[in-house]
């Protein structure tokens, strides 16, 4: 066969693509440069399936070895665009009035009886701080309802804000412990990483329908913003399907950002200038973001290994799909947007469309019914996910 220029092409392409997925599996506090390799993971995956196209209309058997490099990495493929049917769950939807007057429609899944249902948002402190709220703190009122209304069994929240009952200063309207816990009649496991001058609360909560039996933070080094925590929820008999009662645990994390500022990036893509100004400090960021993450879910990994029930974890893991960060995840638990999603399913609600951001995953025991990003809740600089999970027969305690 003639070496043509194409088919060098094609080569060079696969061993491109196979080590943008060895990079994924290097541990990034060994060599964090292997981060820049394992984001062109996507781009080699299109060209493969560009040169699959090209080849089937000029030689089937060249055309063999792109095809079958993608079949071989269609969980990767999965990764970043998940291509399955359209969900079938049943669903509600719901007309909120909101504090400006306007209606907001909203669909949540409807659980059925021996499922769980977890809704995981990065909150954004609920808009408290001037430059984020608006008038009469409408969109922080709006989102704390929204909340609080939803039919989850158990909500995660990362960067999560509550002034407790007794305090001054907008109580009423941040009393978020007591509108998404008892309340709304779940159970609370909030881990305050820290406490500001009038007495606010700041971190990360569970709250859940099912009783917490035990619970636990994990800080990763210092406790700061950037945490996991996990709680063990004991299901009754009714909820089970199985006709006893179980413990599930569920973990909450919110891994280390980047904290790249998307103006910068812009400014840095821009021009020769912009780049030599904004590059330096950029290329920082990304180094110490993803060598901390990469620590990060090692560590909430390991203590996912000790679980003795069933896993679900879900939260703001700062990292995209095609990362150490996702990889070791999903080498250990299913991704329910990936496992069941139809699209990107972006997350990140800012300058830099695409994104996915935050993620669900949940473990071998259990089987993903459904998950859906609410796309229509922008009172964060981050969408909420929507799982819905139930233990397969062999997963049954």
């Amino acid at each position: 066969m003639r070496r043509s220029f194409a088919f060098k092409l094609t080569l060079l392409t696969l061993v491109w693509l196979l080590l943008a997925i060895a990079c994924e599996q290097v541990p990034v506090r060994a060599f964090w440069p292997v981060q820049f390799g394992a984001l062109t993971t996507p781009v080699a995956l299109l060209c493969t399936v560009l040169l699959a196209l090209y080849w089937l209309r000029r030689n089937w058997r060249v055309a063999a070895l792109p095809i079958v490099a993608l079949g071989l990495t269609w969980p990767h493929v999965q990764r970043g665009l998940a291509l399955h049917a359209s969900l079938t769950e049943k669903s509600s939807r719901k007309e909120e009035k909101l504090a400006n007057g306007e209606m907001l429609h909203s669909t949540f899944f409807i659980p059925p009886a021996k499922s769980v249902l977890l809704l995981s948002a990065n909150v954004r402190i609920f808009n408290v701080y001037a430059a984020l709220r608006d008038p009469n703190f409408a969109s922080s009122k709006a989102f704390i309802h929204w909340l609080a209304a939803s039919p989850a069994d158990v909500l995660c929240l990362q960067e999560y804000y509550n002034v407790p009952t007794g305090l001054d200063r907008e109580s009423k309207v941040f009393r978020t412990d007591e509108y998404l816990g008892r309340a709304s009649g779940r159970h609370s496991f909030v881990s305050t990483s820290l406490t500001n001058v009038i007495g606010a609360e700041f971190g990360m909560a569970i709250f859940s329908r099912f009783p917490i039996v035990r619970q636990q933070t994990i800080p990763f080094g210092k406790l700061s913003q950037n945490h996991a925590m996990w709680a063990d929820l004991a299901r009754p008999a009714a909820r089970t399907g199985t006709g006893r009662p179980d413990t599930i645990r569920v973990f909450n994390v919110h891994f280390q950002s980047m904290a790249m500022d998307a103006g910068d990036i812009a400014t840095a893509t821009e021009s020769r200038a912009g780049l030599r100004d904004k590059a330096p400090n950029l290329l920082r960021r990304f180094r110490s973001g993803a060598v901390a993450r990469g620590t990060q879910v090692d560590t909430v990994l390991a203590c996912v290994a000790r679980s003795p029930y069933p896993v679900l974890l879900a939260g703001d893991t700062n990292d995209l799909p095609y990362s150490y960060t996702y990889d070791q995840l999903a080498d250990h638990l299913q991704n329910a947007w990936a496992t069941v999603g139809l699209g990107l399913g972006a997350t990140y609600n800012g300058k830099l469309p695409g994104l996915r951001i935050d993620q669900q995953f949940a473990g071998p025991q259990w089987q993903v019914l459904g998950c859906r990003v609410h796309r229509e809740i922008k009172w964060s600089d981050h969408f909420p996910v929507e799982g819905l999970y139930q233990l397969s027969v062999n997963g049954e305690q």
